[in-house]
């Protein structure tokens, strides 16, 4: 099921297609794939049917909201009245949440029709889909292979065609890592564009999707205000849904090294050159952009990550501790013994990093950038290290977008020789979430022609 969102509230717009019936074919489309690929959590066919028919009421009587009928799905750590937030993780003690979490408030209002919730590892720690509560999720397009993550049941969803609107999470590349390895448009607004409870220092939530046009309606309505959030921005009404604009005369960086961690793969490096290219083409001016990632800024916040998972994985009892995934209860205890002045330097990174972002972009409207140096790893991998003692060499790209609050996004700029996608992020100035998808929306319109997995 690959019709867009946009082109599906058409066809409910002008009575040629129904959200009873679409959503039908999604959920035979999920009963299919689902066995294999292991991306959802809490799935039920069931109150989707319901919704779907209720929207239908809606569309007759012309109340319909602005997701109205559109399947979609909501990472599992997004809370759903009812439903129990596992975290990932086999650790949790498995009780209904009170309340919906504001993205899930959101796409409710707006009719949207919830199919089920989201795979993701243990307390969003992995660039995987591997997890000690939910079986491995795979990637669509190599059964072999991991999604990426930490939004991994959301990334195999989309590229699979479990409808068009999928809502991830990302608090260093948690999005757009996984949207890179499936061939998507993964975005990450600006910190604390889109209300998300509880807050914590560069988490977001926004949309993964299989166009940019989707994103950007997705983002019109997980927007909105919702008081939970003490850290987001003032609500502003933007111009999510104008994509239509020029790269002629834009000043685009490219990155082709972020400074530290692994080295960026030939074939990737290559695909993103030519994405710049075309948009040079086009009319942007595109210039060289330095590392400004150090070893010192990577390692600090892992240090201070470490130091805090070990804070909360302390605080269970024995039993619940020894559930944890065993790569990430090694990885947190790397937190045990770390002194407050360690994690005092640890975190201070966070600011180092930040700035160094801030100032590498400040000459520029965009920076482009491989998402990810490297291809997916296998799926039983919990990281393309698969060393907790290296956890965050491939988030170089990523991370400091996530620390400086910049809005951040990935789409599909190519193919290696084995078929697999390669992901183009493109980052644009702190607030300026319109002019990434716009910018993106451009690229997105003069690439080469895209294929989808045969799963």
């Amino acid at each position: 099921m690959f019709e867009s969102a946009t082109e599906l509230l058409a066809g409910y717009r002008n009575g040629t297609r129904s959200p009873v019936e679409v959503t039908a074919a999604v959920l035979d489309r999920i009963d299919r794939l689902e066995p294999r690929l292991h991306a959802l959590y809490a799935y039920d066919p069931e109150q989707a049917r319901a919704a779907a028919k209720a929207s239908e009421q809606r569309w007759r009587s012309g109340r319909a909201g602005g997701l109205d009928g559109i399947p979609l799905t909501l990472k599992e750590n997004i809370a759903t009245r009812g439903t129990p937030v596992p975290l990932g993780t086999a650790a949790t003690e498995l009780v209904p949440a009170a309340a919906d979490a504001p993205a899930a408030a959101r796409v409710r209002e707006a009719g949207g029709v919830l199919l089920a919730k989201t795979t993701m590892p243990d307390y969003g720690m992995l660039t995987s889909g591997l997890s000690s509560f939910h079986p491995a999720t795979r990637n669509p397009w190599d059964l072999a292979r991991t999604p990426g993550g930490s939004s991994a049941g959301a990334a195999a969803a989309a590229a699979a065609g479990y409808g068009p609107l999928h809502v991830g999470t990302d608090i260093g590349g948690s999005i757009r890592l996984p949207a890179g390895w499936c061939g998507l448009v993964g975005f990450k607004p600006s910190f604390g564009r889109v209300p998300v409870d509880p807050p914590f220092l560069g988490r977001v939530a926004g949309p993964l999707t299989r166009t940019v046009a989707d994103a950007a309606l997705l983002m019109s309505v997980l927007s909105q205000p919702d008081s939970r959030d003490h850290l987001c921005l003032p609500p502003q009404e933007l111009p999510w849904l104008d994509l239509d604009s020029t790269v002629r005369g834009l000043r685009i960086g490219l990155q082709l090294e972020a400074g530290v961690g692994l080295a960026v793969e030939p074939e990737i490096r290559d695909a993103v050159v030519a994405a710049a290219r075309l948009l040079e083409s086009a009319g942007a001016v595109v210039e060289p952009v330095e590392p400004f990632l150090t070893r010192e800024m990577l390692d600090g916040l892992d240090t201070f990550w470490r130091v805090r998972a070990w804070c909360d994985i302390s605080a269970l009892p024995e039993e619940r501790q020894a559930k944890v995934l065993p790569y990430i209860a090694e990885w947190a205890r790397g937190g045990a013994d770390v002194s407050g002045a360690a994690t005092y330097r640890g975190f201070s990174q966070i600011d180092a990093m930040s700035v160094a972002a801030l100032r590498a972009i400040e000459p520029f409207d965009f920076v482009l950038s491989p998402t990810c140096p490297v291809s997916p790893p296998p799926a039983d991998w919990a990281s393309p290290t698969n060393d907790p003692n290296r956890p965050f060499e491939h988030i170089a790209f990523t991370v400091p977008y996530n620390m400086s609050g910049q809005p951040a996004l990935s789409l599909n700029c190519g193919y290696t020789s084995e078929g697999l996608p390669i992901g183009l992020q493109v980052a644009g100035r702190r607030f300026d979430d319109p002019g990434v998808l716009r910018l993106a929306a451009a690229f997105e319109g003069i690439r080469n022609p895209q294929r989808t997995p045969e799963v």
